[in-house]
This record gives C-alpha cells, structure tokens and sequence, in this order.
C-alpha cells in the first residue's frame, strides 16, 4: 500500500509534466486524469487514516485466513465479468479501470505493470464478443 504522500508525490509529477512541456490535447488531458487519480488516491489514503476507526479491522479471533481467500475468489469473478463484458464498457470507462489497475501495488512497478496488462488486454480483446 502507499502512502499519501507517495500519491501526492506522484500527482506532482504529472503537474510539473503539464506545466514544462507544451502538450497535445490526448497528452494534457490523459496527464490531467492521472494527476487527478493520483490526488485522489492520496485524499483516500488520508480519509483512511482518519477514520480508520470507522472501518473493518479483523482482530485475532477473526477467520482472517478465510476472509481473504473469500475476498480473492469474489475479486477473481468480478476480474472475469469485467474481462467478459470489456467490449461492451465505453472507451473512458476502460481506461480508467486500466489506470486504475495499473496502480494497484508497487509504484516501482507500475509500468512493468501497464505491459502486462496491455498484452493481457490485446491478447484476449476477441475472446468474448458482447
């Protein structure tokens, strides 16, 4: 998980990307969009550490093991139905969840990450036609 200064950190880069360079329009608004992720990500972080007391914390008696292995399986189907229908989402929609996905973990690996997901993505663009 990062930090909220991680994802300000990196919300800056874009902001600094767009205020040094003259850009085209897909490059100013796609830099835009993930500044604004970023920041987002970041208010999230900090909401969460605020109210963390308002959230679901597992104590020790808790079937922790089952809870995520539950959560992987729901994870994996909801994957799956996204991957099935992913003709049919809008174009914005399916960059978002990209972006989004991209993100998830390590900041170091984030475009290793992109790679991966974009030859996932092209290698299965026909398997399912909706």
């Amino acid at each position: 998980m990062f930090t909220a200064q991680q994802y300000r950190a990196k919300a800056a880069e874009f902001r600094a990307l767009l205020a040094n360079t003259p850009r085209s329009p897909n490059e100013t608004r796609e830099f835009r969009d993930l500044e604004q992720t970023y920041t987002r990500l970041a208010e999230n972080e900090e909401w969460t550490a605020v109210n963390i007391d308002k959230t679901f914390q597992p104590g020790e008696n808790d079937n922790s093991a089952a809870l995520v292995e539950e959560d992987e399986q729901i994870l994996k189907c909801l994957g799956a139905a996204v991957l099935m229908r992913w003709n049919t989402v809008p174009t914005k929609l399916q960059r978002e969840l990209f972006d989004c996905a991209s993100t998830i973990g390590d900041l170091q690996q984030t475009t290793p990450l992109k790679g991966r997901i974009t030859r996932f993505l092209h290698n299965h663009k026909d398997d399912r036609r909706s």
